[in-house]
């Protein structure tokens, strides 16, 4: 129950007054500083300015491209991304902040880099650099603050990846199903790299892996539902809830238990199952009012044990 919500109660039921409300208020610590409030509120703050200053860099570049010559937007990239890093190693309690700076003008010097010389790459090749020369930043700073946008980028060039190597924009065929692997286990390779596994050398909490988690069930099963739109459930559709499924016996372990990621990994494999039995149900395997009905009651009952599962995995790792 809410705290503030259990004082209000007590108050009414024991019918106090104002000044007896107000001292249960200050035993209850309203009126005291949050704790490590001290702690975390300057390396917020720095972390949001940091952040602030790495996009308003790129985006003034693009407000006066036509100011800046070639050689002076090159110059000011490099120069804030060599100035973070110098900056970074001369004060290290600022070295977060600092690096994820630098992070941030490196995906903004390649995305200069790409429309001056138009190069012809793959949008995907831009990430996929930018997550390679990300990484020994997120390695020395050791925080989310940076493994969490390496992450996205990564996920972001899997994505991209996926899209320029499959045949069809808008449909999902078993002749693709290498590409469609290839891109998970590229994202669920980057998961393992920040989970507790490696978190020894990475230094990665929580945050990271669970962004990843989350990306990587989006990613499957966009996939694996656009696949049931065929007129049979194709290959990808099975590789999809298979891969899940093995992500959520591991999540589901003491080693790598994470309650935010194995819900959410939980909720794609619903999903999925849903839309497989739905894909069932209305090609011709039952009228659409009956479909309808089998087809709530499924998902209700699916979630109802998944929730349950998952609450009593909780409670015993909390045990």
């Amino acid at each position: 129950m809410d705290l503030r919500l259990a004082v209000y109660q007590l108050a009414s039921g024991h019918a106090l007054d104002a000044q007896q409300t107000r001292q249960l208020q200050d035993v209850a610590g309203f009126q005291r500083e949050p704790a490590r409030l001290a702690y975390w509120l300057p390396r917020g703050v720095a972390v949001l300015g940091a952040a602030l200053l790495g996009m308003g860099l790129i985006f003034w570049v693009a407000a006066n491209w036509e100011e800046l010559g070639r050689t002076g937007r090159f110059a000011l990239l490099q120069g804030v991304f060599a100035a973070a890093c110098v900056a970074a190693f001369a004060v290290p309690k600022a070295r977060v902040p600092l690096l994820l700076v630098a992070m941030l003008a490196i995906g903004g010097l390649f995305a200069y880099f790409g429309q001056t010389y138009q190069t012809g790459a793959d949008p995907w090749q831009l990430f996929a650099v930018w997550a390679a020369l990300a990484l020994p930043l997120c390695l020395v700073a050791r925080s989310d603050v940076l493994w969490t946008p390496w992450m996205l980028i990564v996920s972001t060039a899997a994505t991209l990846w996926i899209q320029a190597h499959t045949r069809h924009s808008w449909s999902v065929e078993s002749a693709d199903l290498p590409v469609f692997v290839g891109g998970w286990l590229a994202v669920l390779l980057a998961c393992a790299f920040v989970s507790p596994l490696l978190a020894r050398w990475t230094g990665a909490a929580s945050w990271a892996l669970r962004l990843g988690l989350v990306l990587l069930t989006i990613l499957i099963t966009g996939s694996a539902v656009t696949a049931l739109f065929g007129n049979t459930i194709e290959s990808p559709y099975w590789a999809g809830l298979g891969l899940l499924a093995v992500a959520a016996i591991l999540l589901s372990m003491s080693k790598f238990s994470d309650v935010f990621g194995l819900s959410a990994v939980t909720l794609g494999i619903n999903t999925l199952l849903v839309g497989g039995l739905a894909h069932w149900l209305f090609n011709g395997n039952g009228g659409e009012v009956g479909s309808l009905v089998i087809l709530g009651l499924v998902a209700a009952v699916m979630l109802a044990l998944s929730v349950q599962g998952i609450l009593w995995r909780a409670r015993k790792e909390a045990a």
